[in-house]
């Protein structure tokens, strides 16, 4: 495992493994279809997560008790930081599944045995950090699952239509190509993957905000209550072709009328078409969702890089 260092003394672990000894491909950022860019550290996913613990510090953002959806996992540290942070249940999604298999489990298991060990180094005063080690307790809910988009919303957990349940079984219907791993109990040894192939609480009072400070919930498990209180996405914006997909199964799985969605990206990506633009154009011709710029990253001579806040209106 290799740190990654990030600011406010925060430290994440991830692996390394490339596509040529995982998937049998040449070694290669993305092939449509075959090989989505798992196993590539972003950049954009560090800008994520950054802003995250940013949002959290200015009083924008909580974890607690939330649930939490990170679609285009890869290595994970997003949901990883979800978990971190307080988190009931975290969710990991990537298009393939040998990347889940291979690079999110391992990095989500190694740093969730460091925080439990009590190796994160914090500072209980400053919330910069995870948590101070006598109140830090991980033990979210965590699921993993592969496939694509356009037919994952049968699987993951969805905002209007499922059932008591549905809400977190693990044991969704069988009518598609896809995979659910279910992360094993911290108390068991076992590193047995549970593996899926298809074929085809009360609430706490909320309120709704505008701006960056776009939605704000406190919530605990319930049959009643379905959907993701906080969806993350880093570097999934690319290919204006799967654009729509990737908005349709976010509508049928954030959780209304307080989840948020929290997108970075590329402003532009040159040569397959998309970027954070087109995917805001397509939310807001819509018409269902607001949208905040949150963080823009320009150094003149590189792409731009930008985090966008979407929410219910």
């Amino acid at each position: 495992m290799e740190p990654v260092v990030l600011q406010g003394g925060l430290t994440l672990l991830k692996g390394r493994v490339n596509s040529q000894s995982v998937l049998k491909v040449a070694n290669s950022d993305l092939i449509p279809g075959k090989y989505e860019g798992g196993l590539k550290l972003w950049e954009c996913t560090i800008d994520l997560v950054e802003m995250l613990r940013r949002e959290i510090q200015d009083g924008q953002l909580s974890f607690r008790g939330k649930r939490v959806l990170e679609l285009g996992c890869g290595h994970g540290l997003p949901g990883i930081f979800a978990c971190l942070k307080g988190a009931s249940s975290v969710h990991f999604q990537d298009f393939n599944p040998e990347v889940l298999k291979t690079l999110t489990i391992k990095n989500v298991q190694a740093n969730l045995e460091q925080a439990r060990a009590g190796l994160v180094r914090v500072n209980s005063v400053s919330p910069d950090g995870i948590a101070s080690n006598k109140g830090l307790v991980v033990m979210p809910d965590i699921h993993y699952y592969a496939g694509d988009w356009s037919e994952l919303h049968e699987l993951l957990s969805v905002g209007r239509s499922c059932s008591s349940g549905d809400r977190d079984s693990g044991s969704p219907d069988v009518r598609m190509n896809a995979s659910d791993f279910s992360e094993p109990k911290p108390e068991s040894d076992s590193n047995e993957l549970k593996s899926i192939s298809h074929n085809g609480s009360r609430n706490r009072p909320a309120r709704k905000l505008s701006g960056s400070r776009a939605c704000e919930r406190g919530h605990t498990s319930s049959a009643q209550e379905c959907g993701y209180d906080i969806i993350l996405m880093s570097e999934t914006v690319y290919s204006l072709a799967s654009l729509p997909k990737l908005y349709e199964l976010i509508k049928k799985c954030i959780c209304p009328p307080y989840g948020v969605v929290y997108v970075a990206g590329k402003k532009h990506y040159f040569g397959v078409g998309g970027g954070t633009r087109q995917f805001k154009h397509l939310v807001e011709e819509d018409g269902i969702m607001g949208a905040h710029l949150v963080a823009d990253f320009a150094d003149g001579s590189s792409n731009v890089r930008e985090i966008w806040k979407f929410f219910m209106k």
